[in-house]
Order: C-alpha cells, then structure tokens, then sequence
C-alpha cells in the first residue's frame, strides 16, 4: 500500500504556505536577514514542535514567520514547498497566504504575493504542478483590517483565485467577517473559510450561510449535527481535512480516533491535505500513509480522496478530466 500511495497523483487544497517553513529554510533566511533566534539549532527548534492546541501551534507559527523578510525569501519558502509537493506526486495546489501576518509587521503586500507567485509560476513550468493562490484573513484580528487587506489585494487579482479564514476558531465566529466576504465576492473572488476543527458544528452552517463558501477547510466536528450531514452529502460541500495536524493539534487523541474514513464512506466530499506540514509533521505522502496505517482501506478509497480534491478544486473543467483521468488510469496499472 504504501508504494501505491507514493504513487497516486495528489491535489491538495489547505496548506498554509508559512507552515511550509523547515527549520533548516527557517535558520537559512534569519542568517541572511540578520534576525536572532531563541533556538540554537534547527533540531532544537523542532523540539519545540509540541502544541497543547491550536493558539500554542499560532504562537511558534508568527515567530517563524518573522523570518520572511525579502520577495527572494517568499520565493524560497514557496519554491521549497513545490520541490517537497514533486516528490509527492503534488500535481495541483492551491496555497493559502497570510498578508496580515506580514503586513503588520512592515512587509510591503507586493513583497509577499510577487514572491509566492514567481515560484508557483515556475513550479507550473519546471516541475508541471498547476496551483492556485488563495488569501486568507486572520479571524482574531478586526473584519476593518480584513476589510483594508482585500483592498490592498485588488491590484493583485490576476495572482489570486480565492479569500479564506483562519488563524484561532474560538471567540472569532464567521458573522464576525460576514461584510468583507460579501466584498470579496463582489470583486470575482471564490471563498472558503476554516469551521469546525476547533469550533462547532454550526461554525460550519454559518460559514455556509454567512460567508458563501465554496469548500470548508476542516470541518470534521460536522458529525455533531445529523442535519448537517445530510446536507453535506448532498450538496457534495468539500471537506479539506488535515490528518496529522489534527493529532498535533489534539482534536483526535489519535489517528485511529479520527473521523475520516467514515466520513469518505458515509459519502462526504472529504479530501487529505497537509496544512502546516513543517510543523505538524508530514506532508501529502506521510497524511497519506498516516491515514492508510490507521484504517484499512482499499486502492480505490485512498484515491478517492484524490478524485474529491480534483472535483473540489478551483481549476477549469478541462484541467479537472485531466487529472481526473490521470488517476483512473494509475488505478487501472497500479491494481
């Protein structure tokens, strides 16, 4: 199984790009921008990696982040993504980028976006991996900043197909941006937003409800609400779930507790992704495996985890048959 599922073309659509960030890339760049560390080692800097929950992961996740500086380092960062994403037969990604995490601290928004393209862009030429650029706002900052980040983004729509949520679930409910998602998809912007990893079901049905979303990024709390469920089975509404960042992050004990597979055969649009890989431990291959060593599957259900992410994608309908295509045909010599 595990040959085969090194093998299987993947898509992945909830990585957060800034999580991407290793150690040792992490140490590169605080050397060349001259910024100290509290760590003296990429080893000891990984030890660190023990989150309680999701505020004790973002707490470590903006401290590295201080060493993006330069759209050289932007590059670096996304460029180092898309080699890992070719070694793990990644042949579509859609990233998530956090302005607000950069902005704030004096990073011009064109410093940031300008490097993360220049990579995806050279990722699609060299490595063949098509992408897209997703936006996301920090939920526990005010919908005023979010409201400023979206406009300053408008000269970049070209570089962006999408606007999502994250950062802390809790205390930060989706009415709270409920205006500028409106915006957003007033300007051709696509939406999705996180809801329900650490908050409740009915994050979910107000992210549907008030956000206008096109994909719930998580979303694994949707078996408390029967109701729910059902329409989510559907509706066909993506799930982008992240095996191993749930175990880190302590929403499941373990990856036998873990709901997904039931949530696959019970006829949900789930789909595997790495979120935060740098941190959390894995990226698409190991959440792959993580999930295939904890539940018994067949070649054909750890694929469709494949099919339901090329479906869900924000890519044309010609490039969808593609791929879709492409790992019909895997199945066909791979069994």
């Amino acid at each position: 199984m595990n040959a085969f599922i090194q093998g299987l073309p993947k898509v992945e659509l909830h990585l957060h790009i800034e999580g991407s960030l290793e150690p040792e890339l992490l140490f590169k760049l605080a050397q060349r921008n001259t910024l100290s560390l509290p760590y003296s080692s990429p080893e000891e800097l990984r030890k660190a990696y023990e989150f309680d929950d999701l505020q004790s992961f973002l707490d470590i996740y903006y401290q590295g982040a201080n060493a993006l500086q330069t759209e050289q380092d932007f590059f670096d960062l996304t460029w180092a993504y898309l080699e890992r994403c070719h070694r793990d037969n990644v042949i579509h990604t859609e990233v998530f980028f956090d302005p607000q995490t950069h902005t704030d601290r004096g990073i011009p928004f064109d410093v940031v976006i300008n490097g993360i393209d220049r990579a995806l862009q050279q990722g699609h030429s060299e490595l063949g991996i098509s992408s897209q650029l997703i936006m996301c706002f920090l939920r526990h900052l005010s919908e005023e900043a979010a409201i400023a980040t979206l406009e300053a983004a408008l000269p970049f729509k070209d570089k962006i197909i999408g606007v999502g949520l994250d950062s802390s679930e809790q205390g930060h409910p989706p009415e709270k941006f409920a205006r500028v998602f409106k915006m957003a998809q007033q300007e051709g912007f696509l939406t999705v937003a996180h809801a329900g990893e650490e908050g409740p079901a009915q994050n979910i049905v107000d992210s549907i409800e008030m956000l206008g979303i096109s994909r719930i990024d998580h979303g694994v709390r949707c078996v408390e609400s029967d109701a729910l469920m059902r329409e989510l089975i559907e509706s066909q509404m993506p799930l982008t779930v992240c095996p191993l960042s749930n175990i880190k992050l302590k929403v499941f004990d373990k990856m036998e507790d873990h709901n997904i597979v039931e949530l696959l055969r019970k006829g949900l649009a789930v789909t595997i992704n790495s979120d935060d890989p740098a941190y959390f431990g894995g990226y698409m291959t190991d959440n792959f495996l993580a999930v295939s060593d904890a539940h018994k599957m067949s070649h054909r259900e750890i694929a469709q985890f494949t099919l339901n992410a090329i479906n869900a994608s924000f890519i044309d309908e010609a490039l969808k048959e593609e791929y879709k295509n492409k790992v019909e045909e895997y199945l066909r010599t791979a069994v």
